[in-house]
């Protein structure tokens, strides 16, 4: 009889810790090309798996009976997106298979592994991609097991753990400082620059809370399909100085290492809107808007820091909820391995018991006239018939010694049928 082989997770990507912005840039791939990335899927014999394309990682996790086999596969098919070659995607890759992967899936659906720790984005931008692999015949048991697993500790964490209020604190402190600097939100002009989770956080608190207009600025190819999807005006890097001058609230959050807002660009924003004054939110790490600009007058520049001092105890609370959500994941992912191994027995027992039926059959078949007692004598016989010829037969061939000084054989005999010891 052939091994039954299942399918095993797996975990190919990069994310804001592994990888750059321009690189996940160039990787973003959008719902109108997520079917060409399924049919390469497939055709390389990946037929469980799901896209994940987002802010801050692009990741394929999935589901295959030889998962080590995936990570070359996939890294073939990112580099064709961006038009290079592999060896430029390797040193900023991860790739995670089996419980490893599982532990990974559940963080980033509990927004454990996002830059806020505990925004609620991350699982409704995982629950749309699990909807699109889904649609497209990507989604198999094994994988949408894990997804549902995924989204049941999601959902303990949230209950059982505080990590949901550091964020919306964060917000709070935000809205607060917005209030403070502008008064009506309605009549405000937004502009978020980048598309890192903190910005998309704040400015949806901000559009929450009555924000009168948002316009959304980037390099990338990402950038302008959202503010398309999402009746935003959008302005290229190139028109910067223009956005700047309409904004009456600046949000950043792309964190590429180099300052995208100067303090000479905001001085000349400030002099095009007659000094009304700008509050710049910067919620990038490492910061997007250059400190000098915090010394003009009529720019008011607030960090994740100076947020997280006017929420007082958020960054506190979030490092405590983090460290119960995550060790809420690992007994999750040691109850979904549990399962798993439970299930490989599932095949056996459903063979055992087709067995006894069959053998019961054949006994009343073939003795019709036969009374209870002799029946049930025959089905015993006929039952252990086999199995006391395999352990004779393995006590015979193996001298293996069990913990309290009996064979293993035997041990597992007495617990399979409760045996008590002492029994002849």
């Amino acid at each position: 009889m052939s091994e039954i082989r299942h399918a095993r997770p797996f975990v190919v990507g990069a994310n804001y810790r592994s990888s750059s912005v321009l690189l996940r840039d160039r990787m973003f791939v959008d719902e109108t090309r997520v079917p060409v990335v399924f049919e390469r899927l497939s055709r390389v014999g990946i037929h469980q798996a799901i896209l994940l394309s987002t802010c801050d990682r692009v990741e394929v996790q999935g589901a295959h009976e030889e998962p080590l086999d995936t990570m070359q596969e996939i890294l073939n098919i990112f580099s064709s997106v961006i038009g290079g070659s592999t060896s430029e995607l390797n040193d900023q890759f991860y790739f995670f298979h089996d419980d490893e992967a599982v532990r990974h899936i559940f963080s980033v659906v509990s927004s454990l592994d996002s830059q806020v720790i505990g925004e609620s984005q991350v699982l409704a931008q995982v629950k749309e991609s699990h909807r699109l692999g889904r649609d497209y015949g990507m989604v198999s048991s094994e994988l949408e097991g894990i997804f549902q697993s995924a989204y049941s500790v999601s959902k303990r964490i949230r209950s059982e753990t505080r990590i949901g209020e550091g964020p919306v604190s964060l917000a709070t402190s935000a809205l607060q400082i917005v209030r403070n600097v502008h008064g009506d939100l309605g009549s405000c002009t937004a502009l978020i620059l980048g598309l890192g989770d903190m910005g998309e956080f704040i400015g949806g608190h901000l559009r929450a809370a009555g924000l009168g207009r948002t316009m959304l600025a980037g390099p990338s190819r990402r950038t302008r399909a959202l503010a398309r999807r999402m009746g935003w005006h959008y302005f290229s890097m190139e028109k910067l100085a223009d956005a700047l001058a309409e904004a009456d609230i600046v949000v950043t959050a792309a964190g590429t290492g180099v300052y995208l807002i100067t303090a000479e660009q905001v001085a000349a924003a400030l002099k095009r809107r007659r000094y009304r004054p700008i509050l710049l939110l910067d919620g990038a790490v490492p910061g997007d808007i250059e400190p000098a600009t915090d010394l003009l007058e009529g720019a008011f520049v607030y960090t994740l820091d100076d947020l997280e001092r006017v929420a007082l105890a958020s960054r506190t609370l979030r490092e405590n909820a983090a460290s119960q959500a995550w060790k809420i994941v690992d007994e999750e992912v040691a109850l979904w391995r549990q399962r798993q191994v439970e299930q490989t027995v599932v095949p056996v027992l459903i063979a055992l018991r087709r067995h006894f039926e069959e053998t019961r059959g054949e006994i009343l078949i073939s003795n019709p006239q036969a009374n209870i007692s002799e029946v049930t004598r025959l089905l015993i016989n006929r039952l252990l018939h086999h199995p006391s010829c395999a352990i004779r037969e393995l006590a015979s061939t193996t001298q293996s010694i069990g913990v309290d000084g009996g064979s293993t054989h035997e041990a597992l005999v007495r617990r399979l049928f409760k045996l008590p010891l002492g029994d002849d």
